[in-house]
């Protein structure tokens, strides 16, 4: 006779289970508005006054600031990964990797107000920039094969030089008042991508 199936952790109709995923959703969505905001250091009071907890929620879903940043930086590269799939349903392919690129510009800027904790991060291990390359890299790769098979992106790029293009761009674009020059730049990469038209 074969044995029971384990039971699960959590109901998924636990309530209370869902009430705390919804307080660390609502926690990375506040933080990413404040890490994106421009304000200086952000508070982590501020953060739990804006998702709508008190600071003891917030300290029980993540103990440390640090912990917060890697859980905001997660979601956001999760999300932008994701976005390639997303954009190439609703676009042409060269469309959607310009539109990637915008994506992309966004995160960045999370990153960069989230800079300090982040190099914590990287200096113990606890997120690694090969791992980041490789998802971003995937993602374009699945923008670049859609391009290629509709004739409109060259075939012979590799998705890791796109996203070293990119990380290129916004390294020397890095403050906000350098993304209009940013857009130009991207403008130029995307020239760079395009399959010529043969005659």
């Amino acid at each position: 006779m074969a044995a029971a199936e384990p039971a699960p952790d959590a109901a998924p109709d636990n309530p209370g289970r869902a009430d705390a995923q919804r307080n660390r959703q609502r926690l990375i969505e506040a933080a990413q508005r404040a890490f994106t905001s421009g304000d200086g250091k952000v508070s982590l009071e501020a953060v739990a006054k804006q998702a709508g907890v008190g600071i003891g929620t917030l300290y029980r879903h993540f103990p440390t600031r640090e912990a917060l940043v890697e859980a905001v930086y997660l979601t956001e590269r999760t999300r932008l990964c994701q976005a390639a799939d997303e954009l190439l349903t609703a676009q042409p392919p060269q469309d959607a990797l310009r539109s990637w690129m915008d994506r992309f510009a966004d995160y960045i800027a999370t990153k960069r107000e989230m800079a300090d904790a982040l190099r914590a991060l990287i200096a113990d291990g606890t997120i690694t920039g090969s791992q980041a390359r490789a998802e971003l890299s995937a993602a374009v790769h699945r923008i670049l094969i859609a391009g290629a098979a509709a004739g409109t992106i060259r075939k012979d790029v590799a998705a890791e030089d796109v996203v070293v293009a990119l990380v290129g761009i916004f390294s020397v674009c890095s403050l906000p008042g350098q993304r209009e020059q940013a857009g130009r730049l991207l403008d130029l990469l995307m020239d760079g991508l395009r399959q010529e038209e043969r005659h």
